[in-house]
């Protein structure tokens, strides 16, 4: 008996229209949060049309990964075949292959060893937050309350019973990959770490930036594999974010290098338009969140410089430094493609005090 190899890719889906108009994908918080600040509801805010998916699953779609109101599509997984197809449907405009089976390239770059801090005469964190001049606002009570934060990345290991967070302002989490992982499992401890800068505290010893604040914890990162697949998770999270009324959404994440090398983008690309992924973090920005993006890690590197969505505009884009405010060799550099200074502030991030499951 022959058996059959079928190859499943992932695409990304735009439809003609969108016909469903009745209800904004909103929460109540995130249309009051509109309302303060004047944002009016648009097209952007309503949902895709749930036709349109139903279309797709019944002409071979094999799985709907998430969709995209603001840019009216789907990410889904089928075969080069079935994609043919999709693209003749009359309500659909385009069909975008953004993961297929090439190797993986990157899995080094992943997984990057977490390093342990000397031990120092005072708190770990007080040089970082001396540096920003939050050492007195902490003392007159700003720490964040009232302030909800989403932090977007590749992992959280052990993040939901690690002692240095309180586990009341975790609001929920989100996973917009494909991986078979627990939410909280070895996927790495990126967004353990950087979860702790905000809003770890272990008494004597450590102290976030903002230790009040709420949040949602979102997986965009796939562990295994680097495909413009990942931007759109990312976006994913960006539109989750918004509908929850999010006021920061904080991401260390970035990209420009793919398994597939044809996909690697030009650096004429990073000008924040030519990428959905940056273009979404515009839109965020411009509905009304403050989005927080790290600059890269390419510095001293052959790419040397910013990735998307770094490069989009409205937001703050963060280069890293260390705690004698001298910019570190790895930190990507700007400007962006289009003449934008690149990155527009710097925090610590070289020999920088994080907690992670290991101490």
């Amino acid at each position: 008996m022959k058996l059959l190899l079928i190859i499943l890719h992932v695409f990304f889906v735009t439809f003609t229209d969108k016909p469903d108009h009745s209800e904004p994908a909103l929460s109540m918080r995130a249309i009051e949060q509109r309302d303060k600040w004047k944002i009016e509801i648009d097209d952007l805010d309503y949902p895709v049309g749930k036709l349109y998916i139903d279309s797709l699953l019944k002409s071979g779609v094999t799985k709907i990964y998430h969709t995209s109101r603001w840019f009216n599509g789907a990410t889904c997984e089928m075969t080069d075949e079935t994609a043919q197809t999709i693209k003749a449907l009359g309500f659909v405009a385009d069909v975008e292959k953004t993961r297929d089976s090439n190797s993986p390239q990157y899995l080094m770059h992943k997984h990057l060893p977490s390093k342990n801090m000397p031990a120092e005469p005072e708190l770990y964190t007080d040089g970082q937050l001396r540096l920003y001049n939050l050492l007195p606002l902490h003392d007159a009570g700003f720490k964040g309350k009232g302030i909800l934060m989403t932090i977007c990345d590749g992992g959280f290991y052990k993040a939901d019973n690690m002692s240095c967070f309180r586990q009341t302002q975790e609001l929920g989490h989100f996973d917009f990959t494909d991986d078979k992982d627990d939410f909280y499992g070895a996927t790495g401890v990126h967004g353990t770490e950087c979860l702790s800068t905000i809003s770890g505290i272990i008494e004597y010893d450590y102290y976030g930036a903002a230790t009040e604040a709420n949040y949602y914890l979102m997986r965009s990162e796939e562990s295994n594999t680097e495909s413009p697949k990942e931007m759109d998770n990312l976006i994913a999270a960006l539109e989750k974010s918004d509908s929850l009324g999010v006021n920061i959404f904080s991401v260390s994440l970035g990209y420009a290098m793919f398994d597939n090398s044809a996909w690697t983008l030009p650096k004429s690309a990073l000008d924040g338009k030519t990428t959905r992924c940056s273009r979404a973090a515009t839109i965020a920005a411009r509905k009304g969140m403050l989005v927080c993006v790290a600059a890269g890690n390419e510095g001293d590197g052959n790419w040397r410089t910013i990735d998307v969505p770094a490069d989009a505009d409205s937001i703050l884009t963060v280069g890293a430094v260390g705690r004698d405010s001298i910019l570190a060799t790895f930190s990507s550099r700007g400007p962006a493609a289009d003449g934008r200074v690149k990155p527009d502030v710097c925090a610590v991030g070289s020999n920088a005090a994080v907690i992670s499951p290991y101490g």
